[in-house]
C-alpha cells in the first residue's frame, strides 16, 4: 500500500490526496500532527531523498527558527531531532511506493509515476 506523510490541514496534501482519490490510487495517510514521525522514518526519509529535499526551508515554521536549529538542520542526526519536533518543517507530500521508492512534493504527473511502478 502506498503511504503519504504529510499534514491533513496542509493545501499540498488536500491536493495530491485528492488526485490520488480521483485516480482511485489506494493509499495509507500518515499526519504528522496525529502521530510524530519517529527516528527510524525520518532516517529512512532522508536516506532516500536526502536531507536538502526532505527539509522545507520554504514555510514560515522554518523562518521562525532560531540560528541553533537552523544550523543542526545541517546534519542529518541532528537534523532529526529538529524534524521531530517541527513536523511542519518536513516537505509535504513524501510518498512512500510499494516497491520502496520515495517521492517528494506535489506533481499533477503522480498517478502516471505511481502506476509506472507497478
Amino acid at each position: 500500500m502506498i503511504k503519504i506523510y504529510g499534514i491533513k490541514n496542509c493545501d499540498t496534501i488536500k491536493k495530491t490526496l485528492k488526485l490520488m482519490d480521483s485516480e482511485e490510487i489506494g493509499y495509507v495517510f500518515h499526519d504528522y500532527k496525529k502521530q510524530a514521525p519517529s527516528m527510524d522514518l525520518l532516517d529512512e526519509m532522508i536516506r532516500n531523498l536526502g536531507l536538502s529535499v526532505v527539509i522545507n526551508k520554504r514555510g514560515t515554521t522554518f523562518r521562525k527558527l532560531d540560528d541553533s536549529q537552523k544550523e543542526a538542520l545541517e546534519g542529518k542526526n541532528s537534523a532529526i531531532s529538529v524534524l521531530q519536533e517541527n513536523s511542519s518543517l518536513i516537505k509535504r507530500p513524501i510518498i512512500q511506493l510499494e516497491n520502496g521508492q520515495w517521492l517528494a512534493g506535489y506533481d499533477t504527473s503522480l498517478p502516471q509515476k505511481i502506476k509506472g511502478t507497478r
